[in-house]
């Protein structure tokens, strides 16, 4: 039987032990496979694996001994509980082995649970738990998680109060962040607030977000954003100690401005276009954004952003003959005392 994404949200919260199995399957290896984590955890619960009720088996054994899966869903464990055999990474040439499994399975067997990428509707093992009475077949879309999603997993990790600015956070980091990395935030926030009663928020998002190692690069975007020349050479020298290239700070700050451009020039303000950027920007960051995107306004933007694109070309021409980083601090000095007009 087939299990739509909806259903699927559900089942894999609250499986349903007396199954003969599922098949999850679908392009994206990372969310086939948190998918297949929270099923299995669900089923045999935290102990499960230690009690040695769940056994794995790669499915390249299953083309080298069929009967392997068979044994699996039959052997009983020491302890009591509910039992699964997980078949990983499954393609139709594992389809003997599985189909026999399916057939042969009776009630108070282990539940089997296999995962496969990308499958075709024509493919044997999809077509065998679709068209199965009493198993499942349900497939992982690349669609960034749900709100409800996003509230599930963290009332799993114990968290739930989280105000709307901090949801509406996470939904943007979600669709920025790979699915692993997306779930470590959301138990790094959850970590984060334990033992405090207050709403996640904002700034609580920021903090736990994965967090650009480009920190000396940021302060000098924001430093020549807001007008303040003078510090601008100190961290320069910051910048050339690492090993910052002309180049690179130069797209850095064509990065940034055209950045306050396009939320200068959005129609619902400044506010509503720093929210449409991808990546997602967060709490003071983004604040501190639309802050300097206000105060420039469209018109100097565009100023700044035809400073940048000659610094640009000048350091990319070949005729190019002085110093690269002095002639990347001149522009950027230059629109410091640009924003003060």
């Amino acid at each position: 039987m087939k299990l739509s994404p909806r259903e699927a949200r559900g089942y894999f919260t609250k499986p349903d032990p007396s199954r003969t199995g599922i098949l999850i399957y679908g392009p994206d290896a990372m969310r086939v496979a948190l998918k297949r984590q929270d099923l299995i955890a669900a089923l045999i619960g935290p102990q499960g694996e230690e009690e040695m009720r769940l056994t794995r088996i790669p499915a390249g054994d299953l083309r080298k001994d069929p009967a392997i899966l068979i044994d699996a869903i039959k052997s009983i464990s020491f302890f009591p509980g509910p039992r699964v055999a997980f078949v990983e990474d499954a393609t139709d040439t594992a389809a003997p082995a599985i189909l026999a499994a399916l057939e042969d399975w009776s009630t108070g067997d282990a539940q089997i649970v296999v995962t496969a990428g990308q499958l075709k509707a024509s493919s044997k093992i999809r077509k065998a738990f679709e068209n199965h009475n009493n198993a499942y077949a349900t497939a992982i879309y690349n669609d960034p998680p749900s709100r409800e999603d996003i509230e599930a997993d963290l009332a799993k990790a114990g968290l739930t109060q989280i105000d709307r600015e901090a949801m509406t956070d996470l939904t943007n980091l979600a669709k920025a962040l790979d699915p692993g990395d997306f779930r470590q935030t959301l138990e790094k926030l959850a970590l984060y607030k334990h033992g405090d009663a207050t709403a996640a928020t904002s700034d609580d998002v920021a903090a736990c977000a994965p967090t650009s190692t480009e920190a000396a690069l940021d302060d000098m975007l924001n430093i020549v954003a807001e007008g303040r020349a003078q510090e601008i050479g100190p961290v320069m020298a910051k910048l050339k100690a690492q090993g910052t290239q002309p180049v690179g700070l130069c797209i850095g700050a064509t990065r940034h401005f055209r950045a306050l451009y396009a939320a200068a020039s959005d129609p619902g303000g400044a506010s509503q276009g720093i929210s449409r950027m991808r990546p997602p920007i967060f709490g003071p960051r983004r604040d501190r954004m639309v802050r300097q995107a206000q105060g420039w306004g469209a018109p100097k933007l565009e100023q700044a952003l035809t400073i940048l694109t000659d610094t640009d070309l000048q350091l990319r021409s070949a005729n190019q003959s002085a110093p690269a980083m002095p002639l990347v601090e001149r522009a950027l000095l230059r629109l410091a005392m640009l924003s003060r007009r």
